[in-house]
């Protein structure tokens, strides 16, 4: 449930709020010995304005209260409570984003005349006819904060520890990530100022006794939530703040340690760890990306000796950092739900500002016993991402557009070009089902189409180019078949009749003649009426239809002027050399 908006500006209620916070961080042993306490949401400078705003709590809390306090404010209240179910309630409350950020607890000793609810006056707080109660002018008490001389004056008094676990503090949201030395220099004034920006302060690089009591009671509620742990990984040779609250070991399975959510909190852990280099970098880089745990939108940064990248859907969203160094290759990557946005920004810092290889040890690949398919590709229990369907297609032109069956492309959040070339269709021609794909940016593929214009003999010997068995393996194959007929068993013209054995896979190949030339492309499988065709009974779209089909789509295509017939060398070089893997992504 979203909380009500915020109609004010909110930087003055900002620091109205923290004006009051002064009072409560004075009065805090006293609100322990109190027998009530509020939690005050949000402070309005006007009646009217505070009466809408407890208007619109009211439709989420039942117990709002309004008061008006010393400084003239009005004051919107959850409560009262017990002073121990009161702290109980803000931490659950600001956690589920229910209230304010920076809502606060108050003993109420500043409460003046209450406003709201009207309805313990009048009957109806929408009917115009109840008189609201007067409120009492009240001399307004301004809480002065520190001024830049006396902020120092109270900073100096700080011990090393102190100022250390500020420096800490200001990490962990993400403001500071030089060393933690307790020397205030310009990088910790900077860091300093710049919270105070975010926070709704002047930006003077010097925070107050108020503001560096708010920044360390804030960061170590966040710590007591998130149960965060240094982890010394002895195994992989890492050490890393880990919110153990929320995870837990699972297991090794080399290149990664995994820890795996608790208690439903959807976020998972993975350490990596590796002997390598550069190039085990690169390679673990381009395997992560194969995983269904990173998305394909998102940003990506890969350097000589690091990288990131950070992926997002709809439904996951990772982030994953990794370098080589001392002969290893070293990183972490964490996944969880988009909804926990919140919640992440709060505990990705940790992980970013406290993670440090140690030394040249790695993960032993024959820490647990793997299979050589989990070990070669790295994917160690992971989903790896995987197509809808995969079919074939050929260049066919320089450029590297690529011909293929509309099957292929059907019903695609994305469609690819052997694996990872992302592509866009550039025209689906139901009627012949051909389809033509333009890949994101231009290729020089090794060879391309070349159409037979002329006539084919019936009898002749063709073969088709193909990933039979889509991506399971690394190339297409060669099928060798006869042309049968230059039409469908109904006499269909714009098609062509093999006898050749083909599988699903296939479907969007070239179909070529001993020249090497391209006569047709090979179509799925034709489902007619009731009836079963024999195996080994194939059809493929015409060049001519196809070359009509390109000149649609303003491709030129390119005819051949090959008469002699290739050798197998040729023919394999020709056939096999345009033809692509296409899938078709969710």
């Amino acid at each position: 449930m979203d909380r009500p908006e915020i109609g004010v500006d909110v930087g003055m209620t900002i620091r109205c709020l923290w004006a009051a916070l002064v009072l409560v961080l004075g009065l805090s042993h006293g609100v322990a010995a109190q027998d009530r306490a509020w939690l005050q949401i949000e402070a309005q400078p006007n009646l009217a304005d505070a009466q809408d705003r407890a208007r619109a709590y009211s439709a989420l809390f039942p117990d709002v209260a309004g008061f008006q306090i010393a400084s003239g404010w009005y004051a919107i209240t959850l409560g009262p409570y017990a002073p121990d179910a009161a702290a109980g309630r803000i931490f659950d409350l600001k956690r589920e984003n229910m209230i304010p950020s920076d809502s606060f607890i108050t003993d109420g000793s500043d409460h003046g005349q209450q406003f709201w609810p009207v309805g313990q006056i009048g009957t109806s707080p929408d009917d115009p006819a109840v008189a609201v109660a007067p409120v009492l002018p009240v001399d307004p008490v301004v809480v002065a904060d520190e001024t830049v001389r006396e902020a120092k004056a109270s900073e100096a008094e700080l011990t090393r520890d102190g100022r250390m676990e500020l420096q800490t503090a200001l990490g962990w949201y993400g403001f500071y990530a030089a060393a933690v030395d307790g020397s205030f220099g310009a990088g910790t004034r900077n860091s300093m100022a710049e919270w105070q920006s975010v926070n709704g302060f002047e930006p003077t690089g010097v925070l107050t006794t108020m503001q560096r009591a708010a920044l360390l009671e804030n960061y170590q509620a966040d710590q007591a939530e998130f149960g965060f742990q240094t982890i010394t990984e002895a195994e992989a040779g890492i050490e890393i703040t880990l919110p153990m609250s929320l995870i837990q070991f699972d297991r090794y399975e080399p290149p990664f340690v995994h820890y795996i959510e608790k208690a439903g909190s959807g976020l998972r852990v993975y350490l990596i760890s590796e002997p390598g280099d550069q190039s085990s970098l690169y390679g673990l880089y381009d395997i992560l990306q194969t995983l269904e745990v990173v998305p394909a939108d998102g940003d990506r940064v890969r350097g000589e000796d690091s990288f990131t990248i950070n992926a997002q859907s709809a439904t996951v969203q990772s982030y994953a950092y990794a370098e080589a160094v001392n002969g290893t290759v070293k990183g972490y990557m964490v996944v969880w739900n988009p909804a926990d946005a919140d919640r992440m920004s709060r505990i990705l810092p940790a992980l970013k500002t406290s993670f440090r290889p140690l030394g040249d040890k790695a993960l032993d690949p024959g820490l647990v016993p793997m299979d050589d398919a989990a070990r070669s590709g790295l994917l160690s229990g992971l989903e790896v991402k995987a197509p809808i369907l995969s079919r074939s297609g050929f260049y066919i032109d320089a450029a590297g557009s690529v011909l293929t069956t509309v099957e292929a492309v059907a019903s695609c959040n994305r469609v690819t070009i052997d694996h990872d070339i992302d592509a866009t269709v550039r025209l689906a021609d139901a009627a012949t089902g051909l389809a033509v794909l333009t890949p994101a940016q231009p290729l020089a593929p090794s060879a391309y189409a070349q159409f037979q214009t002329g006539t084919l003999r019936l009898g002749s010997e063709i073969s088709v180019a193909g990933y039979s068995y889509e991506a399971k393996l690394p190339a297409p194959v060669l099928s060798f078949g006869v042309f049968e007929e230059d039409k469908g068993l109904n006499g269909e013209t714009g098609i062509a009749r093999l006898a050749i054995a083909l599988l699903p896979g296939d479907a969007g190949g070239p179909v070529v003649d001993q020249t090497g030339a391209v006569i047709g492309m090979a179509l799925p499988a034709m489902v007619n009426g009731a009836k079963l065709l024999p195996d080994g009974v194939a059809f493929s779209a015409s060049a001519a239809t196809i070359m009509a089909t390109l000149t649609k789509a303003g491709v030129v295509p390119s005819t051949s002027t090959q008469t002699a017939i290739a050798t197998p060398d040729a023919l394999n070089a020709a056939a096999l050399g345009m033809t692509v893997l296409v899938s078709c992504w969710e």
